[in-house]
């Protein structure tokens, strides 16, 4: 581990070092358009306009995701990502390097143990140039830092100060404090710059995709009224990318394709080839532990919205190109490390109260009963209670994006459950709390007998008979309408109630289709109502 630091150490070294030192202005990288994304990408572009002929520094860069930086002008530049000496504030100035920071500045350091003082200029320790042999830089860095490898440039082993007499070399573990005398001098730490050359005068626009600010949205239900709901959508901007003034921000909710959107451009200071490869590997490598858990976290952070039969799928046309919607927040002011919230939209929509209660399909795709162990990993998509939820359309004037929904009746908090992309018009269930007093009971077995053997592209399955019965018991004191869906793996043979029948998408391949059954059951107070089914499955043998 100690060899790759070591190397890593000595490339950025040599980095530093190559660049041309040629007469360089600084010039103002200014974010004017920024479109957010819910996954933490964010598309941004910079203006930067450059005088007249020569070279200019622009400190403000991005790390852009691969294959998204892209820079466009009136004249031709060239342009090199470098590593540059930057005047920073001292409030950015944690893990300072001392002898970096204060290069140039003249200070006396103060020792423990009673030792004596000492005061010089600091040294402008030259790093390692291009070209010098690698025990060259060896012997830097072992001068220079505590002999750890891994060191950050706040770990030097000495402060050099020049004197009158010569160089003196302090100890870092031994510096108690330094004191810098008045003259008017300014913090510097390394940072990632870009510096372009241009044969006149020129306006410069860059564009990428890059971390460091998004969105989050939420919802607020209000069934207070009842007859009609009030649904109202906020915002929730965190910025962590840069001091932003004035922009013109977009809100962009869809699930947008970036394969590439945990991959560092190499175009950036901060990555080099190594990880570059590393961060391609890891893009082709498949999920293992913990699949479910992202599947959750993407769900809420793009628009993963799962089929529901309680929604009738109509919505009214709206929009056009590609399914992502782009909703104007404004011009946004937001300091680096500050977060605001900001409404949206707010609409009322006619809604009705049922309870929702989903059985989920206890086999896989070759008819085998999915394991205790599996159901408990995935106790959420295997549970099988009954919910209290509102069914509503989408009154705003825009698609409901996927995200959590607070519901309330006036004061009163209901619950919260999460509003899946809804497009303008298109129905929708929210589920809101456990329906506590409506009981609910299922039962399966495999009825007995003969089971006829049936080859299915060479593999042998046993064709079983599967009988069910459903029950649900209304313990309130109003009539309750109550949706009842039961996935299953099979051929539907009979079922009471006339329920709606309809194929599961992700049986569309496999051995046994996979179907649901839909029951809109009437129940008056103290009413308990029962419907059985019965299926035929193949079983891998």
């Amino acid at each position: 581990m100690r060899r790759y630091a070591l190397a890593a150490m000595l490339l950025a070294v040599v980095f530093l070092s190559s660049y041309a030192r040629g007469q360089e202005t600084p010039a103002e990288s200014r974010i004017v358009k920024i479109g957010l994304f819910k996954n933490g990408l964010a598309v941004v572009k910079r203006s930067v306009q450059l005088p007249g002929a020569g070279r200019y520094l622009v400190s403000d860069v991005p790390e852009p995701v691969h294959g998204t930086f892209w820079i466009e002008s009136d004249a031709q530049l060239k342009v090199t990502a470098t590593t540059r000496l930057i005047e920073v504030p001292l409030r950015n100035s944690a893990g300072i390097d001392l002898q970096e920071a204060l290069v140039g500045a003249k200070v006396t350091v103060h020792l423990r143990d009673g030792a004596p003082a000492a005061s010089g200029v600091v040294e402008d320790i030259a790093p390692v140039e291009t070209g010098e042999s690698v025990g060259q830089a060896l012997e830097w860095l072992q001068l220079h830092y505590q002999g750890n490898w891994g060191a950050t440039p706040a770990q030097r082993r000495f402060l050099v100060l020049r004197t009158d007499k010569g160089r003196v070399f302090v100890e870092a573990s031994a510096i108690v404090s330094v004191e810098q005398d008045g003259s008017e001098w300014a913090l510097r730490q390394a940072r990632p710059a870009l510096v372009i050359e241009t044969p006149g005068v020129a306006s410069v626009t860059m564009m990428c995709l890059q971390k460091g600010i998004s969105w989050a949205p939420g919802y607020r239900v209000d069934m207070t009224d009842g007859k009609e709901l009030v649904v109202s959508q906020s915002a929730i901007i965190k910025n962590e990318l840069a001091d932003i003034a004035d922009a013109e921000t977009t809100l962009i909710s869809g699930f947008p394709n970036v394969p590439f959107a945990g991959v560092v451009s190499p175009l950036s200071t901060t990555t080099g080839w190594d990880r570059f490869f590393r961060q391609l590997n890891q893009r082709f490598t498949p999920g293992g532990v913990g699949q479910a858990a992202v599947m959750s976290q993407q769900v809420i952070m793009s628009n993963i919205a799962p089929q529901s039969a309680s929604a009738e799928p109509e919505a009214a046309p709206s929009g056009e190109g590609v399914d992502l919607h782009y909703q104007d927040a404004g011009r946004l002011t937001l300091k680096r490390g500050d977060a605001m919230v900001m409404p949206v939209g707010t609409a009322k929509a006619a809604y009705e109260r049922v309870v929702e209660w989903v059985i989920p399909d206890t086999r896989d795709a070759n008819g085998r009963y999915i394991q205790e162990w599996e159901r408990a990993r995935n106790a959420e998509k295997y549970e099988d209670s009954a919910w209290d939820a509102v069914k509503f359309r989408n009154p705003l004037e825009f698609p409901m994006t996927t995200a959590p929904a607070m519901v309330v009746a006036g004061d009163a908090f209901n619950g919260q459950g999460i509003i899946y992309w809804t497009d303008k018009g298109e129905e929708t269930v929210l589920r809101v709390t456990k329906a506590l007093s409506i009981r609910t009971m299922h039962s399966e077995i495999e009825v007995p007998g003969e089971r006829e053997l049936v080859y299915v592209w060479g593999n042998d399955f046993r064709k079983v008979s599967v009988e069910g019965q459903l029950t649900v018991s209304n313990h309130r004191g109003e009539a309750v309408k109550a949706i009842a869906r039961r996935q299953f793996s099979g051929e539907l043979i009979q079922a009471e109630g006339s329920p709606k029948s309809a194929l599961r998408e992700e049986g569309v391949y496999s051995v046994n289709k996979r179907n649901e059954l839909t029951w809109s059951i009437e129940l008056a107070p103290g009413e308990t109502r029962s419907f059985k089914y019965k299926y035929a499955v193949l079983v891998d043998n």
